[in-house]
C-alpha cells in the first residue's frame, strides 16, 4: 500500500462523524483560545484532556492537535486588532499587523495571516507524511536500549525548554522524575512514595497534575496582571489581499513554511523560535527593511507562516521516536498513554489509524480554521469584549468538572487544587513547570525501558553502548547536554565580568 492509500484511509478515519466533530470542535476551540488573550494552548489542552476519555484514542488527538493549531491561527487575530498576542508565538505578528490595522489595512493583515497559515500548515503536512517509509523502516530495529537511549535524549530537552536558569530546570525535572515514581512498580509489583494514602496506588493522573500546574495557575497569574485590551476600531473590509500583497507575501510564506517546519521538529524550537526567525529573515533580506514595523505586510506573512508550519513539525519527534519537542506534544504524549497507545517508532504499525487519522485531520482542520477565521471575524472582536470576571471563573469550573470526571473521586480535585497551588508559587518564584511535566511523562518510560535492557543482559550495562542506534543517541544526549552546560557557563561569565566592570 503506498503513502497516497494510507493518506485515503486516514481521511476515511478522520471523516467518521465522531472524529470530523472532534476535529471541528478541536480548531473552534483553539482558535477562540488563541482569540482570548491569557489563555493559551497548553492550559486549554490541560483543561479538555478529561473530555478524551470516553472516546478512541484518534478521536482524542484529532480534537487535542485541533486546539493546538487552531490557537496558532486564532492568536493572529488579537495581534492585529488589540496588539495583544492571544498565544506567544504571535508576539511578532503585533509588530506589523496593529499598525496595519491603524492604517485602516486590518483586512487584509487578517487575510494574508490566515491564508499564510493555511499554506504553512498544509506544507508541515504534507512533509511529514513523506517521512513515513524512513521511520517505518527504523522501527524494526528498536528493543528496549534503543527505547531508554531515546528517553535519555528527550531528557536533554529540558535544556532547550528553559526560558531562565537551567540549575531550576533540572530541580524540576528531578521533581517530575520523583513525582513519576509514585505509584505500584511495574516490575516488582511494591508500592513506592504512596506513605499510606490508597489513592495514590496507581500513581499521578496525569489530568491533574497537568490542570493544575498550566490551567489554574494560569487563571491565578492572569487574575494579578489585568489586560486592558483597547480594540482598535475600524471597519474590516477586503479581507482577500489585493495582487499587490500577494507579490510581496509569496515570498515570505515560502521560506516561512520551510524555515517553521525544520524549527518545529528542534527541540525547544517550536513556534516561537520559528515566528521570530522568520520575521528577522525577512527583515534582512528586504530591499526596504525600514518599512518593518510600520505596517508591512511581509511581516505579518512570514511569521503567521511559520508558526503554523512548525505545529506540523512538531509532531514529528513526537509520533516517529516518541519524543515531545515541546510541552504541548508532551501533554499529547500523556493523552496517547492514557489510551494504551505508545507514540514512537511502532506507531505506524500497530496503530496506523491514530497515525494515518491525525496526519488527515490536520488536511481537514487547517480547512475548516481557514473558513471559521475570515468570515467569522466580526465574532472573533466581540469574544474580545468578554470580562475575564466571567471568562476566568468558568474555566475554574470545567477544570473542576473535568478533574473530578476521572475517577469520580473528590481527591483528584484536591489533588489538581494542590498542583494549581504549586504552580502559582512556582511561576512567582521564577521555575517553569515544562521541565516538571516532561520528565513526569518520560520518567516511568525511562525506567522501564532501562530495567527491561539490564533483565536482557544480566544486568550488564554494556547493552547500551553495543547497538548502534542506542549508541547514538546517546552521544547525542551527551553532546546536547555539554553544549547547553558551556552556552549556560559562557552567559554567567559575561554577567560576572560585567558585574566587576561596574564595581
Amino acid at each position: 500500500m503506498d503513502i497516497f492509500s494510507h493518506l485515503i484511509y486516514g481521511f476515511q478515519v478522520v471523516l467518521e462523524p465522531i472524529n470530523f466533530l472532534y476535529c471541528f470542535v478541536g480548531v473552534f476551540i483553539g482558535t477562540l483560545i488563541g482569540v482570548l488573550p491569557g489563555i493559551g494552548p497548553v492550559g486549554a489542552m490541560s483543561i479538555l484532556l478529561p473530555s478524551t476519555f470516553g472516546v478512541s484514542p484518534v478521536t482524542g488527538v484529532i480534537m487535542l492537535a485541533g486546539i493546538y493549531y487552531g490557537a496558532m491561527y486564532g492568536g493572529s487575530t488579537t495581534s492585529i486588532l488589540v496588539n495583544i498576542p492571544g498565544e506567544a508565538a504571535s508576539v511578532v505578528t503585533c509588530l506589523d499587523g496593529y499598525q496595519m490595522a491603524r492604517q485602516g489595512r486590518a483586512g487584509p493583515a487578517l487575510g494574508i495571516s490566515a491564508m499564510g497559515s493555511f499554506i504553512g500548515g498544509t506544507f508541515s503536512i504534507i512533509a511529514l507524511m513523506f517521512l513515513v517509509y524512513p521511520l517505518a523502516e527504523i522501527a524494526l530495529k528498536f528493543g528496549p536500549p534503543e527505547y531508554f537511549s531515546l528517553m535519555c535524549l528527550g531528557m536533554t530537552i529540558v535544556a532547550y525548554l528553559v526560558k531562565g536558569s537551567l540549575i531550576k530546570a533540572v530541580i524540576m525535572a528531578i521533581i517530575g522524575l520523583t513525582l513519576g515514581c509514585i505509584g505500584t512498580d511495574l516490575i516488582s509489583g511494591k508500592l513506592r512514595f504512596v506513605f499510606g494514602v490508597s489513592q495514590l496506588s496507581d500513581g499521578i493522573n496525569i489530568v491533574p497534575l497537568a490542570m493544575g500546574l498550566f490551567g489554574i495557575s494560569e487563571v491565578l497569574t492572569n487574575i494579578e496582571k489585568p489586560l486592558k485590551r483597547m480594540i482598535y476600531e475600524t471597519k474590516i473590509r477586503h479581507i482577500l489581499p489585493n495582487l499587490e500583497d500577494w507579490k510581496k507575501s509569496l515570498g515570505p510564506i515560502a521560506r516561512g513554511s520551510i524555515i517553521g517546519f525544520f524549527l518545529g521538529i528542534l527541540p525547544g524550537g517550536g513556534s516561537i523560535l520559528s515566528s521570530f526567525v522568520s520575521y528577522s529573515t525577512e527583515k534582512r533580506i528586504s530591499k526596504h527593511p525600514e518599512e518593518f514595523g510600520r505596517g508591512a505586510i511581509e511581516g505579518v506573512a512570514g511569521p503567521e507562516t511559520a508558526n503554523n508550519a512548525a505545529t506540523g513539525g512538531a509532531f514529528v519527534p513526537l509520533l516517529a521516536l516518541g519524543i515531545p519537542p515541546n510541552v504541548i506534544m508532551a501533554l499529547l504524549l500523556g493523552a496517547l498513554l492514557i489510551h494504551g497507545v505508545a507514540p514512537g517508532p511502532m506507531l505506524i504499525i500497530k496503530h496506523p489509524d491514530v497515525f494515518w487519522g491525525t496526519i488527515a485531520s490536520m488536511y481537514v482542520g487547517n480547512a475548516m480554521l481557514l473558513l471559521l477565521n475570515l468570515p467569522l471575524i466580526g465574532i472573533w472582536v466581540k469574544l474580545l469584549k468578554v470580562p475575564y470576571r466571567i471568562l476566568f471563573p468558568l474555566i475554574l469550573l470545567f477544570t473542576l468538572i473535568g478533574a473530578y470526571s476521572i475517577n469520580n473521586s473528590t481527591f483528584d480535585i484536591f489533588l489538581m487544587i494542590f498542583f494549581g497551588i504549586v504552580g502559582y508559587l512556582l511561576r512567582k518564584f521564577e521555575y517553569e513547570e515544562a521541565p516538571l511535566l516532561l520528565a513526569f511523562i518520560l520518567g516511568p518510560m525511562l525506567e522501564q525501558a532501562f530495567r527491561q535492557s539490564l533483565i536482557m543482559s544480566n544486568g550488564k550495562l554494556s547493552i547500551f553502548f553495543v547497538r548502534p542506534i542506542s549508541l547514538g543517541a546517546l552521544i547525542l544526549s551527551i553532546a546536547l547536554f555539554i553544549s547547553t552546560g558551556i552556552t549556560v557557563f559562557r552567559k554567567a561569565r559575561k554577567e560576572v565580568i560585567k558585574y566587576g566592570q561596574k564595581t
